[in-house]
């Protein structure tokens, strides 16, 4: 009996807080209607997402408001419902109504209300995709846009996609005086990674299967530590390229920072026996930089740009892409140099060449000039179809400010690409859909809940973004000892 007196009373208690919540909810009435699509932050009007993304929560900004209205009505069924200070999805119930309706579409219809007077705006559609996007999320370094210096929270951090749960997988407070770059998984998965340490004690970690592995990758014939990493398929071996970079400042003219590297060659680490696989091919006058093998490791991708006099003639870094086979057998490159795009016949510089897993595509970087395009103002994304050779500008993706730092997800469906788009100075990411045919779709801004309120107070831009199958485990206290020790296992050449 007393248990269902309990039972009672928590159905009456339940049913007490639903027509409290309704009493508390605005009705739309007597709207205005205005034939234009609302003004949101961000502009999710005709994006293309997955199921069970995290939901698209989005702020009104075409003017005063006192109350945002927002019905969604899913192509297959299911409807949300929400009023507040603006649209915050219950992250189950979106999912759910994701999920049903993938490979339709969700109509969104939008009222808000000023001085007690409520207006309607057009609908407008979100497309669910048919393809998932089955990775777990994103890992992604934070850090002031290359003006500062130190700081507790930057570091390299990672994003539940299906919800807004981000959480540091390294941060600097953890490692204080030294700057952790160049975050590497093999094809999004986070069993095998490499980073790099710089500053005093620097080193290169590698670690699988949890297992932390220091190393100085910097030898005599090398000249500098390994960075800009990728991995080979097999995750036997990992490619990085050897520089120095160099920042330089601009006074009076719009642009305010210039990235350059005085040299840069490419060398392979053997992680079975931490040797180093060189080639004359890939150490050359020329600076060769930002390696990426094929999804079947026959290929060596990367940029290579003729000698010049810097920092005075950094105009003058022009890119071409090149590749050079690889054998994973006898661990040695070829003996000549394909290259596939070149800067000669153009005028252009070509960067950053990001293969997709399915071996379809080929992404990369598109600028005036510079071998470090995040930089560049009018540094674009491009696409090259790997079986006609045919390339072409993503102009559905392409701002008027820079786009760079692209990557696939695990399917090779969706891609994700660091975007200054904003304000000119903060990288934000994007995510966007591939088809077999090429066909891209509208890029969307990551979500976050609030996002106006969240973007703003960001002072951070997001960079090298990747997806990864699941999330990243890494052993901090590991990386404090070993970091502050100093031990590193010195590699050999081959």
């Amino acid at each position: 009996m007393k248990q269902l007196i309990n039972h009672i009373s928590i159905v009456l208690t339940a049913i007490f807080c639903l027509v409290m919540l309704e009493g508390c909810r605005h009705q739309v009435e007597h709207a205005t209607r205005v034939h234009q699509v609302p003004a949101i932050y961000p502009d999710y009007v005709g994006v293309t997402i997955p199921a069970g993304i995290a939901p698209l929560d989005f702020n009104f900004v075409g003017g005063n408001v006192d109350l945002l209205d927002v019905t969604v009505r899913g192509s297959k069924g299911g409807e949300l419902h929400v009023q507040g200070e603006w649209a915050d999805f219950d992250i189950e119930a979106w999912q759910q109504l994701t999920q049903q309706n993938a490979g339709g579409e969700l109509l969104f219809t939008v009222c808000v209300e000023h001085d007690d007077q409520w207006t309607q705006y057009d609908d407008f559609k979100v497309y669910v995709s048919k393809l998932p996007l089955e990775d777990y999320g994103l890992t992604y370094r934070r850090i002031p846009p290359g003006y500062e210096v130190g700081g507790a929270n930057i570091g390299i951090y990672q994003r539940d996609l299906h919800s807004f749960d981000e959480t540091a997988i390294l941060k600097v407070s953890a490692v204080y005086g030294h700057c952790i770059n160049c975050h590497t998984a093999n094809q999004t998965d986070p069993s095998t990674l490499t980073m790099q340490f710089r500053g005093e004690g620097g080193g290169t970690l590698v670690q699988k299967n949890g297992n932390q592995q220091w190393l100085n990758t910097r030898t005599d014939s090398t000249k500098a530590a390994g960075s800009y990493a990728y991995w080979h398929p097999s995750g036997r071996y990992c490619a990085y390229a050897v520089n120095s970079v160099h920042q330089n400042f601009h006074v009076g003219t719009e642009k305010r920072i210039e990235a350059y590297h005085r040299f840069s060659d490419l060398i392979l680490l053997d992680t079975q026996t931490n040797q180093l696989i060189l080639s004359p091919l890939l150490q050359t006058e020329d600076q060769e930089i930002f390696p990426a093998f094929s999804p079947d490791g026959k290929y060596l991708y990367y940029s290579t740009s003729k000698p010049c006099n810097l920092p005075a003639e950094y105009e003058k870094v022009k890119c071409s892409i090149c590749r050079i086979a690889f054998d994973e057998k006898t661990g040695t490159f070829g003996n000549e140099v394909d290259t596939l795009v070149n800067t000669a016949a153009t005028g252009k510089s070509y960067t950053l060449v990001r293969p997709s897993y399915d071996g379809r595509w080929l992404m990369f970087c598109v600028s005036d000039h510079s071998n470090f395009p995040v930089f560049q103002n009018d540094a674009d994304l491009w696409l090259m179809d790997l079986k006609t050779g045919e390339m072409r500008e993503l102009k559905e993706v392409n701002s008027r400010k820079t786009e760079s730092f692209h990557n696939w997800s695990s399917n090779s469906g969706w891609f994700v690409f660091s975007s200054k788009r904003e304000n000119g100075e903060y990288a934000q990411l994007y995510l966007a859909s591939i088809d077999d045919k090429g066909c891209v779709t509208k890029p969307f801004l990551l979500p976050q809940r609030n996002p106006k309120k969240y973007y703003d107070e960001l002072f951070d831009s997001y960079n090298v973004p990747d997806f990864t199958k699941s999330p990243v485990s890494l052993d901090v206290h590991e990386v404090h000892r070993q970091v502050f020790d100093g031990k590193r296992q010195q590699v050999t050449i081959r």
